[in-house]
């Protein structure tokens, strides 16, 4: 990583061309996504046929804590932005068309209702939707445990042997990470630069002081309350943590996450259900972003909102935040319809593209602590949780 920055300070230009190693290594990271998740979910469910209550259970508890570790996130990212005001003497661009299309694309409950549903497996899986790729796992799962005799034996035995290999397959791809990460923040500096942080450098550093904040105040104490080891937890999930944060992608990093947070300790079953649920339910750093961006773009325009449409506005965003996964470009076309809703000016937006790789950077990597610890909670919470035996096995192992 660090000579992946180094190169696109030094050789922006050659920078830029090392985006194909980056976008290969994503690529090779994408295509285990479905199998993976769809194979450790149906082994899980249907090698549980006497537990099916549990799936039910398992969703109620993941919902509530996602509701509740996403509220407070929406609660700090109000009260830095009100405290900070980076959006304070910052001057709007003349041009709201970027806004406007974004704005265009309307997020309503009955579209993501429709978007939750999957009509083709294979057209989900070919978008590496994650989402509608749970919602057809689990369904599947439940009727192979009601199968009875060699059928069932027979397909489990063989979701069970590919989860393995999935599980072999991202070890392999691993391998490559620090190739694809470098590449991936050689490419990102040589193309944006560091000039840009200059004029907009207010903004990207109260969003990382209210991400660092979150963490401080709200994960580590859920550790404690949830009896988490917090220094082998931010231990296992350095590396996809890590690579959320040099490619800006959740994808990228969920293969290698699912592996690490069952050897953490998670139960299969419950991380491969937690983990891509979280990914539509639970994006912590995009919930965040949204509320902090929403109050920049009012400061910019010098508007000042009281704190009745404040609470509103936090109101409006725990409902479309939970769509961020449903639409491309997720977070800005939420901001856009945000802005657009309490009539905020939408030239804010084109003003935030010029930073939003940076910003996107630190609110997937918090997206991907916030869901990894959200498995090892509920996990505790079931009374599966297990991190000292993990710990053991692990030594073991090496």
């Amino acid at each position: 990583m660090v000579a992946g920055i180094l190169v696109g300070v030094l050789f922006p230009q050659f920078g830029k061309h090392l985006k194909i190693i980056s976008t290969i290594f994503l690529h090779l990271i994408k295509c285990i996504v479905v199998p993976l998740i769809f194979s450790t979910l149906v082994v899980g469910i249907a090698g549980h046929a006497n537990e099916l209550k549990t799936v039910g259970r398992l969703a109620l508890k993941s919902l509530l804590y996602f509701e509740f570790a996403t509220t407070l996130a929406l609660v700090i990212g109000l009260t830095v932005v009100n405290l900070a005001r980076p959006g304070a003497g910052v001057q709007l661009p003349k041009s709201a068309d970027t806004g406007k299309e974004l704005a265009a694309t309307h997020l309503t409950v009955d579209s993501f209702l429709e978007h939750v549903v999957p009509q083709s497996f294979f057209d989900s899986a070919a978008r590496n939707d994650v989402l509608q790729v749970v919602i057809y796992a689990v369904i599947f799962g439940i009727a192979l445990a009601r199968v009875q005799g060699r059928s069932r034996e027979t397909v489990l035995n063989f979701f069970a042997g590919l989860s393995e290999v999935m599980f072999k397959f991202t070890s392999v791809v691993m391998a490559l990470a620090p190739f694809g990460v470098g590449a991936a923040m050689a490419y990102t500096i040589g193309q944006h630069g560091f000039g840009i942080l200059l004029s907009l450098g207010k903004l990207v550093f109260t969003l990382y002081g209210a991400l660092l904040l979150y963490i401080g105040l709200v994960l580590i104490p859920i550790m404690l309350l949830a009896r988490i080891p917090i220094g082998r937890f931010f231990r296992t999930v350095r590396e996809p943590a890590l690579l959320a944060f040099s490619t800006a992608s959740s994808e990228a990093a969920l293969p290698d996450a699912l592996r690490l947070m069952e050897r953490f300790g998670v139960p299969r079953r419950i991380v491969a259900f937690v983990l891509p649920t979280g990914y539509s339910f639970n994006l912590d750093g995009s919930t965040l972003y949204l509320a902090l961006a929403s109050m920049f773009v009012a400061q910019a325009a010098g508007i000042e909102l009281p704190i009745s449409q404040q609470i509103l506005m936090l109101l409006t965003l725990m409902l479309t935040s939970k769509g961020v996964a449903a639409v491309p470009r997720a977070s800005l076309v939420i901001l856009s319809g945000t802005l657009a809703a309490f009539k905020l000016p939408l030239e804010g937006v084109a003003l935030i593209l010029g930073v939003d790789a940076f910003l996107d950077m630190a609110r997937t990597s918090v997206n991907l602590l916030g869901n990894c610890l959200a498995s090892a909670v509920i996990a505790r919470w079931e009374g599966e949780l297990q991190p000292e035996q993990a710990e053991v096995k692990s030594a073991g192992t090496i």
